[in-house]
This record gives structure tokens, sequence and C-alpha cells, in this order.
């Protein structure tokens, strides 16, 4: 007997790229099992005038997709996991973190071979606090200019010249096959991801046995491990997805590290800690990493750092 699951997706390319991902994985493995997409404009991909940072609230890729789950659209959502809330609403339960991969960000230009060939006072675009702070910090003579859209509209920007360089994430151009697109591309190696990069967040019904079991097989251990020590270092501090900071944790044999940054987003006044533990005692790392950088000052620094954050666009704020 057949059985039909609905996974709920937002409508860009990357997303989806990311869902049929997923429903290949579940009705490869569970070949009883048919799976339907249910394709959603979020909230984040209507609002391309301003910054996210800008408009408050959390969980602009993620509301409309929970919503579709608890009114019984959906029984399960697919997400770029860098992408949601460490809230997760009653009823719903992110039980699957997959295999993360390449979390690089990259640099990408049609006149320039890297970062460091840039010319003083270049424009380079994103709208991630968190890459506006680490490149200022590298280059403090750049002039960084807001960048929205999806993956495609970022690069035509690029291509018609309104930019110099842009920054993006380097897994949803190689997930969209996009790279060759682009003369000159270079990993930028010093640079923090954020919190949950290159995974993906299994959002499921938390009360179907059946859900939990796909999930299951979704799941890998170690980006789970890590992510979530990433996620319970951000619930802690109590900084949103937009907020400048930089947070990762990592696997080598049989300890873990995690890192992270945090400051201005014009570069200064930067805060970094890092620490390390055996794998079997490293349940609480994002938690005590997070205690240690509240107590150099970190909440003020995030919270000076909001009232400074895209001040060419809100004057009114300074």
């Amino acid at each position: 007997m057949s059985e039909t699951i609905v996974i709920a997706t937002r409508a860009s390319a990357l997303a989806l790229w990311q869902a049929y991902y997923i429903q290949a994985k579940i009705e490869t493995h569970f070949p009883q099992i048919r799976v339907n997409l249910n394709p959603i404009t979020s909230n984040g991909d209507k609002i391309l005038d301003k910054p996210l940072a800008l408009i408050g609230g959390k969980g602009h890729f993620t509301k409309e997709l929970e919503d579709a789950m608890l009114c019984g659209e959906a029984h399960l959502a697919v997400h770029s996991l860098k992408d949601v809330p460490t809230y997760i609403p009653e009823r719903l339960e992110l039980a699957a973190i997959t295999k993360r991969e390449d979390q690089s960000d990259v640099f990408l230009s049609h006149t320039y071979k890297t970062l460091e060939s840039l010319p003083y006072g270049a424009v380079i675009g994103t709208t991630s606090l968190r890459r506006r702070m680490q490149l200022l910090k590298q280059r403090p003579d750049l002039k960084v200019k807001d960048l929205r859209g999806n993956v495609n509209t970022r690069l035509r920007k690029l291509a018609e010249g309104e930019y110099d360089a842009i920054v993006l994430a380097f897994i949803g151009l190689h997930r969209l096959d996009l790279l060759k697109e682009i003369p000159f591309v270079q990993k930028l190696d010093f640079m923090i991801p954020p919190m949950g990069q290159a995974a993906l967040g299994i959002e499921i019904l938390s009360d179907n046995e059946r859900l939990q079991e796909i999930a299951r097989f979704l799941n890998d251990e170690e980006s789970y491990l890590c992510s979530t020590l990433e996620r319970d270092f951000i619930a802690k501090i109590g900084a949103g997805c937009s907020a400048p900071v930089a947070v990762n944790a990592t696997i080598n044999k049989e300890t873990v590290e995690i890192c992270a940054m945090l400051g201005f987003p014009n570069g200064t006044n930067i805060l970094e800690a890092k620490l390390t533990a055996k794998r079997e005692s490293s349940h609480t790392l994002g938690v005590e990493l997070a205690q240690i950088m509240i107590s150099r000052g970190a909440l003020e620094i995030l919270q000076k750092a909001e009232a400074i954050a895209f001040k060419d666009e809100m004057p009114e704020r300074i």
C-alpha cells in the first residue's frame, strides 16, 4: 500500500533543488512512499527592498512552511539550516540534519581575481552582517553594498557591473552548477561560517512515528552534533539569523572544537573565542562558549552592532 508525504519548501531554485534531493532520498529508501512538493513563497523571499536585519523578527524563510505543516498542507519541511531559528513552534520538531558539505564563503568577480586584488574603495556585495564584519576586518577600505534577491538575481547584478565583487555561499552555487559562469572564484578560508551553513534541516510534525522514521534515515549524527552546538550558542547569546555572528563546530577524530566571532558590522570591536572537548563530553560546548563571550561583553557588542547596522540605509537610527 503506497503512502504520500508532502514536503513544504521555499519556491526558489536552490530550495527546490534541496527539496528534490530529499524527495529522491526518501523515495529510494522507502519505495512505498510517494513524495510530493508544496512550493511556498516565504516572507523573506517577498521582502527584497531592504536587508532582513532591518525588518526585525525571526523565521523570515521558515514561518510559512511551518504554517503549512500545522494546518495539514505538508508533513515535513526542508530548510537551509542556517535559516532556521533556534525556537521551534509547538507540535513541530527539527528532527534531522543532513550531512554537511563545503561551508565556504566564496568571492566572485568578473574583473578581479581575488579579494586581495580589489582596488582601494571597491564595491563588494553582501547583505550578511556576518560577512560584512569579516570582510571589513580584512579590508576596511572596501565599500560594502547591500545585495538581495535569489542566487541568479545576485549573479546578474554582478555581471551587470553593480558590484566589483560579491560574496555568496559556495554550496548553493555548486548545487545549481553556477560556478562555471563566473570568471574569478576564490574561497575565503579566513571566514567563519554561520550556524548551520551547508546542511539541510528537516522539520517534521513531532507526533508522527512514520516521519520520525524518515528523519532518522536522513539524519547525519556528526552534522547533527556540530549544528546543535552552534544552535545552542546562538540561542544562549540571543542572536538572530541576521546578527553579525559567526560560529562553527567541527569534529576531528574524537575531539570537538567550536569557535565563534562577533563584532560590529564595520569590522571593529571583534570578539573571538573557541573551546575544545572530547566528543563524549562535548554536549555543553555551545552554551559554555556563549557564556565565555557574554562574560567578555558579547551582549553589549551585539546591542550596539544592531544600532549601527546598515547606517547608510537607516540614518534615523544613528
